[in-house]
């Protein structure tokens, strides 16, 4: 069946023929199923009041990912198993022990938040035994709560963890083989595609499928984890049509380690990505941690953030500063370029019509010093106002041989500072050649003035980026380490 999505919804099929290309999953869950248990906040994926699971089949293994319904369109849950709140308790109505855990240590008060924290908790409980308070406290990176001061919440995820029953109760976990037969009996033969008047959308069943797709279709809106797209509908109110969904297909989920570096395809998330280049460049694995909260590294990919190509998204500066290698692709081939070049000017990215992300190589530093660095307002889950990334070579006698510096939100495109960067080569790395180097930025950025930072706090802040960065290859780490709790 190529006209209809077809998914599992708690332990229903569901069959969809007739869905538009930007329902999203919360409106079905409280509009046609009435599961209200799943709550509406701040409909961008910020604070958690939505999350369920969904579950897909990767590598043969069935994956529950906590997700944000609020912005996840109905057209990228082909073949999934979504989960909310509502599933978890016994038919006799006991409850869940994730669920327990929270009423014996007062974990709701208004409750409005309540189902959200459920469902993250249960994702975690899914995925690890015993977690440590650390991967607690980044499971609940994006669920926001007014009432109970967090530690509540946190105590009731140590609890269940202590007082893990046998799993044998657990609905996903009873029915795991059979759900994972059903959702092989879902899988697509073919591309589907739905029309409902002028609305449209399309799921490939393959990346030449989509090479296909956008030849015929090159304006379409291609949509992988819609952690910004989804946005476009649930605030700016806009009609998208058509829509390509990408986030199945397994051929642009791989991640491939080699000696030099990793390639990264286009739709690996960031919590795939974590787990793959954490150890290799931990730099970029504690920038990640620090992207939205676990739904949104859940949902979010890579190849997403570079197409999207806003000056403020947060993998294009490091990966810049590293030298990656971008590749696209279409019904013609593959067409590499550094990954610098892909962004012309705001809003405009060197893809011909018809192309697409499709993977990206990220060299490791090697013996070179490497730093990224996101300021934002807050620490957890904010959109970033100015970040840093420096990949410093020194020869024998701690001169500069080679350096690469790239900024976001300091220009309309992620940029490299090469005023900067021409100013410290063949240098002493020394505190003077800093100084001296520091008013270079002025030539190299010019930034705007909006909520998030004025255009002087932005510049400023540059400039003593790259004097931490100086700061710590030498060896200051602990003074600096109070600073970035306070950055």
């Amino acid at each position: 069946m190529n006209d209809s999505i077809r998914f599992i919804l708690n332990g229903e099929d569901i069959t969809l023929t007739d869905v538009g290309p930007t329902e999203t999953l919360l409106d079905f869950l409280r509009l046609k199923r009435r599961l209200t248990g799943t709550k509406e906040g701040c409909a961008e994926g910020d604070c958690g009041a939505c999350t369920v699971l969904v579950g897909r089949l990767a590598d043969g293994k069935l994956i529950y990912e906590s997700v944000n319904a609020c912005i996840r369109f109905i057209g990228s849950l082909h073949a999934t198993h979504v989960v909310t709140v509502e599933h978890l308790a016994g038919r006799d109505g006991a409850l869940h022990p994730v669920q327990q855990a929270l009423v014996d240590c007062h974990g709701s008060q208004c409750g409005f938040c309540t189902p959200g924290f459920v469902m993250s908790l249960y994702g975690l409980w899914l995925a690890k035994e015993k977690p440590s308070r650390q991967e607690i406290e980044k499971a609940l990176q994006g669920n926001l709560c007014r009432c109970t001061g967090y530690e509540p919440i946190v105590k009731a995820a140590e609890q269940v963890s202590l007082m893990r029953p046998s799993t044998l109760f657990d609905p996903l976990e009873r029915r795991r083989s059979e759900i994972v037969a059903r959702l092989w009996a879902m899988q697509a033969s073919g591309t589907i595609r739905i029309t409902n008047g002028e609305d449209r959308l399309i799921v490939p069943a393959s990346v030449q499928a989509l090479a296909e797709v956008l030849s015929q279709e090159p304006d379409a809106i291609i949509v992988a984890g819609a952690t910004d797209v989804g946005l476009w509908v649930t605030k700016q109110m806009r009609r998208l049509s058509p829509v390509v969904f990408i986030s199945h297909l397994s051929e642009l989920q791989s991640v491939t380690e080699g000696e030099d570096g990793v390639t990264i395809g286009a739709g690996v998330s960031y919590t795939k990505a974590f787990e793959a280049i954490s150890t290799k460049i931990p730099a970029i694995g504690r920038l990640i941690d620090r992207i939205g909260g676990a739904q949104v590294r859940n949902m979010g990919t890579i190849g997403g953030n570079i197409a999207n190509g806003s000056p403020i998204g947060d993998s294009p500066p490091p990966l810049i500063a590293l030298g990656a290698t971008l590749t696209l692709r279409s019904l013609e081939g593959q067409r590499r370029m550094p990954l610098e070049d892909f962004f012309i000017a705001y809003g405009k990215q060197d893809r011909k019509p018809g192309e697409f992300v499709e993977s990206v190589f990220v060299p490791y530093p090697a013996d070179s010093r490497f730093a990224a660095y996101k300021i934002t307002k807050r620490r957890d889950e904010d959109i970033t106002a100015v970040l840093g990334a420096f990949l410093l070579t020194l020869d024998e006698a701690e001169i500069v041989s080679d350096i690469r510096i790239a900024f976001g939100g300091m220009a309309a495109t992620p940029k490299r500072a090469r005023t900067v960067e021409a100013e410290l080569i063949g240098k002493p790395w020394a505190e003077v050649t800093i100084e001296a180097a520091r008013p270079a930025f002025d030539a190299d950025y010019q930034p705007l003035t909006d909520w998030r930072a004025t255009a002087e706090y932005r510049q400023l802040t540059a400039k003593n980026l790259l004097t931490r960065f100086y700061l710590e290859t030498v060896g200051a780490l602990a003074e600096l380490k109070r600073f970035e709790e306070v950055a």
